[in-house]
């Protein structure tokens, strides 16, 4: 499933950082990076699936620091908009936001078994929930682009988008930071003792 998930979202990274550019759309750049971000976050899992609770909750803090990098990020892209008063092309928008929909629907079906895991796969979870969420609202979006010819209901939405990776990675970061405290490392080995003389 995490395969499946992984060839989705990088498929759909390259597809819609292109046409998010193409259309000088913030809230189409901003789903585009969050489609690499869930691609990488799917490959660390699939990198420390099978090891130990301690390895995945390390993993999953990763994958929560990064989310919240991102959550940053578009911040700083929808400023960056909004003081050049940007006007994304609405038709742009909505045809890849209703395909992105439909992508992120088949990742959160098949990544739905793995919502109530360890922190590691909540996470997973978690990301796909916040990509349908993400992608209804690009919808939205490009209707009001379109309907009113201005450029605020894109900058909205791409603000509201970095505002749920950031509530995201709050939930993924408390989560595996209480299974990092829950486990103590490995004791060091005691030195090997020679035989005194």
């Amino acid at each position: 499933m995490l395969w499946i998930a992984l060839a989705i979202n990088a498929g759909m990274f390259i597809a819609e950082i292109a046409a998010g550019v193409l259309a000088g759309s913030a809230a189409l750049q901003a789903d585009a990076l969050d489609f690499f971000a869930d691609a990488a976050n799917y490959a660390i899992s699939l990198a420390v699936l099978g090891m130990t609770l301690r390895w995945r909750a390390g993993a999953a803090l990763l994958k929560g620091a990064s989310m919240g990098v991102f959550g940053l990020w578009v911040m700083g892209t929808v400023v960056w908009h909004a003081v050049h008063g940007s006007v994304p092309h609405a038709p742009t928008m909505g045809a890849v936001g209703a395909l992105a929909l439909v992508m992120n629907l088949i990742c959160l079906v098949l990544l739905t078994a793995f919502r109530d895991g360890d922190a590691n796969m909540r996470s997973v979870w978690i990301c796909s929930r916040n990509d349908v969420i993400a992608n209804i609202a690009v919808l939205l979006a490009a209707l009001g682009v379109f309907g009113t010819g201005i450029g605020w209901p894109d900058f909205t939405v791409a603000a509201l988008m970095a505002s749920l990776a950031l509530y995201g990675a709050a939930q993924i970061l408390r989560d595996a930071t209480r299974e990092w405290r829950s486990v103590r490392p490995m004791p060091a080995p005691l030195p090997m003792l020679r035989p005194t003389k």
